[in-house]
């Protein structure tokens, strides 16, 4: 059941609440146990959704989740939005990183709702009115004390939004399109020890109040957004060392174990990591998407890490599943080395095999189709290695182990297709540790031996057209080398 929490003090709130009405199938209720001012009275219930309204604005409201007559999954709070910011849907968590000027207690963060908020944003951005922008904002006012996930889902910027009838509508539509959800995205990772993994979420740190480098992460990644402390909430707070407190909080109160830190901020990311949490890149996020946690932590250690050009294949489906359950002492899901001499994978218990990238071949082949050679790698691998800012394979590669996977094998097959396109003839050589590329080439020596001058007559030679010289035809066959070109590969792991 989701908490719906309208104030008759804030207009906006009170439209989106008859909108609400309006727009579900409601069935109106009385709670004689309480004040009317204090979510008492008449009250309404439908699928999946219990509304109270309350004459307190919210950020003055403590708690009101004991009003309600469920145990919530969540509370929205719907509330207008105030600024200079125009046509604007918003959702944000609540809290104080330092002071208390809008509600709630200085230096507390109320329980978050990342998952409700990621979704609930999508779904503004489904109905929002035309001229409307939809974002996040960061974490800045109360209430900070309930007892349940909440957030807040905003119309917004001044009077003629707020009275705006079908943005109202919009805000009713995405805040009932969280039907059946819970405050967090769902957490399907295990950890190393086989304990439920926090889920996909991040704390934010810096950027502006609007933060749009966490909208970004809200609405273009697999990844939600808990608290987010923007500069002047950092301001606020005072030196990171000094509230330790505080930021261990965010992570706490945001189920999260990963920050995303916009801009230089070395204080507060020594404090981060030292309380056991890790500071990711936006690029981070975005690049691990939805691959299993455990898979990308044990790959950044076999390979290195994303934010060094690590990349993930078309293949991490596949390796998946071994590492949906690890207990300690268990192999299952491991990431084993080709270069550990073990060769057999059958029986090893591995779910990824790391080999070396077959470098020559892969560099030929970029240097006649950098894209066809890079989805040569990306068809095949789990994970690989890049360099240049991550545009182009190199280094090392992961292969999934089981049957029907890709492997080594159609990396190299891959490679040797984007090479015909230059070569006339392309194979694995006899011994298995190449592969052998050959081509029929114009030689200038040759056609100075047949007495073809230099210029235009060269050139049609080399574009496979004959000339005449002294009364003769010269062939292009005629003076022509075939030119081999050897690649080597990894002969073992070709089976």
């Amino acid at each position: 059941m989701i908490a719906i929490v309208v104030s008759r003090a804030d207009s906006a709130s009170a439209h989106i609440g008859e909108r609400l009405l309006e727009v579900g199938d409601w069935e109106a209720r009385e709670d004689e146990s309480r004040p009317d001012a204090d979510g008492g009275g008449t009250y309404y219930r439908t699928d999946g959704f219990e509304l109270r309204e309350f004459d307190e604005l919210h950020i003055r409201l403590s708690d009101p989740t004991a009003a309600f007559d469920c145990d919530p999954a969540f509370l929205a709070f719907v509330s207008r939005h105030s600024g200079e910011t125009g046509e604007l849907l918003t959702a944000h968590v609540t809290g104080n990183f330092g002071g208390a000027e809008y509600g709630g207690d200085p230096e507390s963060l109320a329980r978050a709702a990342p998952g409700a908020e990621k979704r609930v944003v999508e779904a503004l951005a489904r109905h929002a009115p035309e001229g409307y922008e939809v974002g996040i904002e960061c974490t800045h006012h109360g209430p900070t004390a309930v007892s349940v996930p909440s957030l807040f889902v905003e119309l917004g910027s001044d009077e003629p939004q707020w009275a705006d009838a079908e943005a109202a509508a919009a805000v009713a539509r995405a805040v009932l399109d969280l039907r059946g959800t819970g405050a967090d995205l769902a957490g399907d990772d295990l950890g190393d020890a086989g304990t439920e993994a926090r889920p996909r979420h991040v704390v934010g740190f810096g950027g502006g109040h609007y933060a749009p480098r966490f909208t970004r992460i809200v609405r273009e990644t697999e990844w939600a957004v808990g608290h987010v402390g923007a500069d002047w909430a950092l301001a606020d707070l005072g030196a990171p060392a000094a509230n330790r407190d505080v930021i261990d909080a965010a992570f706490e109160r945001s189920r999260a174990d990963r920050a995303v830190i916009d801009g230089d901020r070395p204080e507060l990311t020594e404090v981060v990591e030292d309380l056991g949490y890790r500071v990711v890149s936006e690029t981070w996020v975005r690049e691990v998407g939805d691959a299993p946690l455990p898979l990308v932590e044990r790959l950044e250690a076999a390979i290195g890490p994303v934010d060094e050009g690590l990349r993930f294949g078309a293949v991490v489906d596949e390796a998946a599943g071994a590492f949906g359950a690890v207990s300690p002492g268990e192999e299952t899901g491991a990431v084993a080395d080709a270069d550990d001499g073990a060769d057999d994978d059958a029986g090893s218990g591995a779910a990824v095999r790391v080999r070396d990238l077959p470098a020559e071949l892969l560099a030929r082949a970029q240097g006649l189709d950098a894209g066809a050679a890079r989805e040569a790698v990306e068809r095949v691998a789990v994970a690989f290695d890049t360099e240049q800012g991550g545009t182009r394979a190199a280094g090392r590669v992961a292969f999934a182990i089981g049957p029907g996977t890709p492997g080594y094998g159609d990396l190299v097959t891959g490679l040797a297709e984007v090479l015909e396109a230059d070569y006339d003839a392309v194979e694995v050589a006899a011994d298995r540790n190449a592969v052998v590329a050959r081509t029929d080439a114009f030689d200038p020596a040759l056609a100075a031996e047949r007495s073809v001058p230099e210029g235009p007559a060269f050139g049609r030679l080399a574009d496979g057209e004959p000339v005449e010289v002294d009364g003769e035809t010269v062939e292009p066959g005629e003076v022509s080398r075939t030119r081999t070109d050897r690649f080597p590969v990894d002969g073992r792991a070709l089976d």
